[in-house]
């Protein structure tokens, strides 16, 4: 597995990342067991780079990844970098929202964070939302007391705008930028890549894979109930069917390279940004090795072009999320 460089601290990280979300929740039901094996694998394979979050099941998912890390002692934890992110808070059964990025829940927030993932120290703690009416300056002076308390090595923001972006850095480094970007969400082209790497923070694309819509795998009609993307707009009625053409194009193109729709995904990604480190999220083995697999395809200039060409964001129809998932994304 190829490494790229998270931060300023220079931390290397497998450039093919692992999203652990959906080990515990919104894509239907997760096994621990099944995950555990998956993110066991995953260290075998050279991914060290683990996205958590304390909103994903409502604190299971770290617990889940401090299980992980538990199982492997101390030498284990000198290997994986884990990342995780609070500011979202929620009520169990529920996806609706607010969010909170208080000085006093950053500081609450993470001593929960290190106690359900057994360390000392998180290497990455990303504010996971943005909410416009506490001063980004506010929130990030409460990270960078955790910074220099030793509780947090570097510090992430997510789904901000560039002048966001450019605000907190003056207060402290920002490592590294989590956004959803991929073939068929292309929003972070508008400067927020650029900024990134003049700021030299990493960027991290969560659903690389457009939530598996992508790999051609996945239909609205056969996703279990308490699966969240039956309301993503993407995936309903007129919607689906026309951004099912889109992937069809993508197949035939894969098809041509001997590849998988995932792996030409995730390819696209790697060969066009150096500072771009997609974190595709599986509870399978079997599509992790598929994943990781994708760090070793070099495409052409003329094929990326391509993709390029055949996902313009214009010819993605419905938003990325539903209503209720866009509180605390900015825009611009």
């Amino acid at each position: 597995m190829k490494q790229r460089i998270l931060g300023q601290a220079a931390v290397p990280i497998s450039e093919v990342g692992l999203g652990c979300m959906g080990m515990s929740e919104f894509y239907g039901p997760s096994d621990d067991q099944q995950s555990l094996a998956t993110l066991n694998r995953a260290l075998e394979l050279g991914v060290n780079f683990f996205d958590s979050a304390d909103t994903y099941g409502l604190g299971h998912n770290e617990t889940l990844l401090g299980q992980f890390l538990k199982q492997g002692g101390a030498a284990r934890r000198r290997r994986v970098v884990v990342a995780t992110k609070f500011g979202i808070v929620r009520e169990a059964g529920k996806y609706e929202r607010r969010i909170d990025n208080s000085p006093a829940y950053v500081r609450a927030a993470c001593e929960a964070s290190l106690q359900r993932l057994g360390v000392d120290e998180i290497d990455l703690y990303y504010c996971h939302r943005r909410n416009p009416d506490v001063p980004i300056e506010d929130t990030v002076g409460a990270m960078a007391d955790l910074v220099h308390a030793g509780k947090v090595k570097q510090i992430g923001l997510s789904e901000v705008s560039i002048a966001t972006l450019r605000r907190a850095c003056t207060v402290h480094p920002v490592a590294a930028v989590q956004s959803e970007y991929s073939l068929w969400s292309r929003e972070p082209e508008n400067g927020l890549l650029e900024a990134c790497a003049e700021l030299g923070a990493t960027f991290v694309a969560y659903s690389p894979l457009g939530r598996a819509f992508l790999t051609g795998t996945v239909r609205s009609d056969t996703l279990a109930e308490n699966d969240f993307r039956k309301f993503n707009p993407r995936f309903q009625g007129d919607a689906e069917v026309a951004n099912r053409a889109l992937v069809e194009s993508l197949h035939q193109l894969a098809e041509v390279r001997g590849v998988t729709n995932a792996q030409l995904a995730l390819a696209w990604l790697l060969n066009k940004h150096p500072h771009v480190v997609p974190i595709p999220g599986t509870r399978q083995v079997r599509y992790l090795e598929q994943n990781v697999a994708a760090s070793a395809i070099t495409l052409t200039s003329d094929e990326l072009a391509t993709l390029d060409e055949l996902f313009l964001p214009e010819r993605v129809i419905g938003t990325r999320y539903p209503e209720a998932g866009m509180v605390g994304v900015e825009r611009g």
